[in-house]
């Protein structure tokens, strides 16, 4: 029982310093949500603004641009694909690889080819890892994403709307990310970026909900004179609506990383705790068996003894 005993105070020293370490990554895992929620609230005024620029500029124009034209009949769709560079957060990548897989399930239903653009590693090794075709990827970022890392994504998609589709280019846009709803709730979620659907484009959906505009239903519109042209607006704001669109989504996709991470962290600390208590039951169950076999075999030798003197003194 000896050598069973040294076995669980090995587990039980294992366990204790697994502990350590998920206690720490969770704690570390809380505190950089409280800086994600924080960029993604000062991302809201700029995507608000920017989003009625787009809004009054495309309905108060005549102009068709390849940004905000629906093609009559599309046959090519991009889907941007965010996931972690990380893992440890439970099912997040995961579940935003499973709602890309049914987004492109059903667009191919509808008759269009897809294309997949990825960002985090986790997404580009399983693309990997099952040969499936990716056309761009981007990763080392995920967990704090920047302006200049939205700009990067977006300048290819954005090239890929543009371009012609005998050549390349796509007819559809859309990304598929994971929403930040709480600290205990995260859903993966798939939204259309190209062609510009002026009845969604609100300040609420620019900061990840999904409401109707006020301003495309429900008001009218003065008419507008813009410099130097409207083509030109819209040239120089729709790449920008885009870009802060794909930023919105990598904030809340990194906040929703650290909240999965958290509580995926918090289970495995919990756990930890649990098979601690267990084994060391098990091992003061072992520790009283080699007490109690040790006073029986005292009690025995001196029974024994106490015979053999009797024994001789006869």
């Amino acid at each position: 029982m000896g050598a069973q005993l040294r076995v669980y105070k090995r587990r039980i020293k294992t366990v204790s310093a697994t502990k350590k370490i998920t206690k720490a990554m969770e704690m570390i895992a809380a505190s950089r949500i409280v800086k994600a929620q924080r960029k993604v609230a000062a991302s809201t005024p700029y995507a608000s603004e920017l989003t009625r620029a787009v809004t009054a500029v495309a309905t108060g124009s005549n102009t068709k641009h390849a940004l905000t034209t629906e093609v009559e009949n599309p046959t090519r769709a991009a889907i941007l694909l965010v996931t972690s560079d990380r893992g440890l957060a439970g099912g997040y990548s995961a579940n935003a690889i499973k709602a890309a897989g049914q987004l492109t399930d059903r667009l191919k239903a509808d008759g269009k080819d897809v294309v997949t653009y990825i960002v985090g590693r986790k997404g580009v090794a399983y693309y990997g890892f099952r040969e499936l075709p990716v056309v761009d990827s981007w990763t080392g970022f995920t967990d704090s994403p920047t302006y200049a890392d939205a700009k990067r994504v977006a300048g290819p998609l954005i090239e890929a709307v543009l371009t012609d589709t005998a050549e390349g280019g796509v007819d559809e846009l859309h990304i598929v990310f994971t929403e930040f709803v709480s600290m205990m709730t995260q859903t993966p979620v798939d939204k259309r970026l190209l062609p510009l659907s002026l009845a969604e484009t609100s300040a609420a959906d620019a900061a990840g909900t999904v409401e109707e505009s006020e301003v495309a239903k429900d008001k009218l519109l003065p008419l507008y004179d813009f410099e130097p042209s409207d083509e030109g607006v819209l040239d120089a704001l729709l790449p920008r609506y885009v870009e802060s669109r794909i930023y919105n989504a990598l904030l809340q996709a990194a906040a929703s990383e650290h909240a999965a991470r958290r509580r995926a962290m918090k289970s495995a600390t919990d756990n930890a705790e649990e098979l601690i208590k267990s084994l060391t039951r098990l091992a003061n169950a072992a520790r009283q068996a080699d007490i109690t076999q040790e006073i029986s075999e005292i009690v025995g030798g001196a029974s024994a003894l106490a015979d053999a003197t009797a024994g001789s003194d006869r």
